[in-house]
């Protein structure tokens, strides 16, 4: 896979205080149930304030899903979702980033959910780089995406009695993300 060199190298962090991963589906076919992770981290290196080809490492603790209500996070942490026992993380690995245009990149890496790496590409908008009232300078983005949870062996589900499914194949990955420049 192509991976572009950066001339210029800066690395950026998460910063988890003003980020969010999260993601949604579809319950009964026709309402959406949406979650987030509490504990997280990323990283990113790139060239000073241009993001093409830049390296983006992001891991996730399963274990801290949060779709506020304990018996769904229970069911998500355990052998039919995430299985958290066996799983430690979600990682993300980006093969290549490409400016789409205005302030669009896409992103293609290496997913990798319960020990199964597959490719998918997400979309991010740059909002841009500001600083912060204590001289920091953050890089803020807003990352989208659509898989397919069975492709990573999240395959639980329940037929409905009117057809159709308890929980959509789709799951929607959405981020908020605040970057904070190291060098």
């Amino acid at each position: 896979m192509e991976t572009a060199t950066v001339s210029t190298k800066t690395k950026w962090s998460m910063d988890n205080s003003h980020s969010e991963i999260g993601f949604r589906v579809k319950h009964l076919m026709v309402s959406n149930v949406r979650g987030t992770f509490k504990d997280y981290t990323a990283t990113v290196t790139s060239g000073d304030e241009d993001f093409e080809g830049a390296r983006v490492t992001a891991t996730i603790n399963p274990a801290s899903v949060n779709t506020h209500d304990a018996n769904r996070d229970a069911h998500l942490s355990g052998a039919d979702f995430f299985d958290v026992e066996n799983f430690k993380e979600i990682k993300f690995v980006s093969t290549q980033v490409k400016k789409k245009g205005g302030n669009g990149y896409s992103i293609q890496g290496d997913l990798t959910i319960k020990g199964i790496t597959k490719p998918v590409t997400l979309d991010a908008e740059f909002e841009g780089i500001v600083k912060d009232p204590w001289g920091n300078s953050k890089a803020v983005f807003s990352v989208t995406g659509k898989i397919s949870r069975k492709d990573w062996g999240l395959n639980w589900n329940a037929a409905l009695e009117t057809g159709g499914v308890l929980v959509s194949d789709d799951v929607w990955i959405h981020a908020d993300v605040q970057l904070k420049k190291e060098s």
